[in-house]
């Protein structure tokens, strides 16, 4: 049980919320640590009047899980010296209900993971990190990713726009290429008037040496007879 207290405070202390140790302990560990944090999120949970009392309740029910740590040295009873620091029982306690309680109000239970990291040299041990769901580094990485994706969505949306728009261009340069008419005509479309018959027959194709030929062969014909 001592070594259970130990473990838990060190886990709940530490700055990474996450400790290394052997395969059984962190598996004796878990449902240790998983308890007293349930004792900190009902105690988060609670209404009504009797609320402060329940939460009293709780926290003392919270304390057994961990070393005491509120007994001092008899040089701080005297007067004019400063109390010693409290030890890491009664940080963790605090931690345990300030933040703790406050970030798993709304999970149901499974507030550790275990991460298997082979065997040790020596005495060929197996090794776990044991540590908390929803640490300061995931929520960091979970960050970073959603900010990656904002900026490769935004590139994304960029190059297919300028694509679309390439692709226009393109669409009416050709046709523009294979339309044409004569300033004449259009001044007269823009100024809402019919365009002059010679105008439409001035804009017709001209013929080319197939028109001229079948001319001539009607000419020789029409001589003939």
């Amino acid at each position: 049980m001592s070594m259970l207290r130990n473990l838990a405070t060190s886990l709940i202390n530490a700055r990474d919320e996450r400790i290394v140790t052997t395969l059984p302990k962190a598996k004796e560990l878990r449902p240790f640590v998983e308890r007293v944090i349930t004792l900190s999120r009902h105690a988060h949970a609670l209404e009504g009047d009797s609320a402060a009392a329940d939460g009293v309740h709780l926290r003392r029910q919270a304390a057994t899980f961990f070393h005491s740590g509120n007994s001092q040295s008899t040089s701080a009873n005297r007067r004019g010296q400063t109390r010693p620091p409290r030890t890491a029982g009664v940080l963790a306690l605090k931690r345990l209900f300030d933040d703790l309680g406050e970030r798993f109000r709304d999970r149901p239970g499974g507030y550790t993971r275990i991460i298997k990291l082979g065997r040790r040299d020596g005495d060929n041990a197996e090794l776990a990190i044991i540590e908390l769901v929803d640490n300061p580094r995931e929520r960091e990485a979970a960050t970073s990713k959603s900010a990656k994706s904002a900026v490769s969505g935004k590139q994304k949306t960029t190059k297919a726009s300028e694509a679309d728009a390439t692709k226009t261009a393109r669409r009416g340069g050709k046709k523009a290429d294979k339309t044409f008419e004569k300033e004449e005509t259009t001044r007269a479309r823009g100024s809402g008037k019919e365009p002059v018959e010679s105008d439409l027959e001035a804009n017709k194709p001209k013929g080319g040496s197939r028109s001229k030929k079948t001319e001539s062969t009607a000419q020789e014909k029409d001589t003939n007879s």
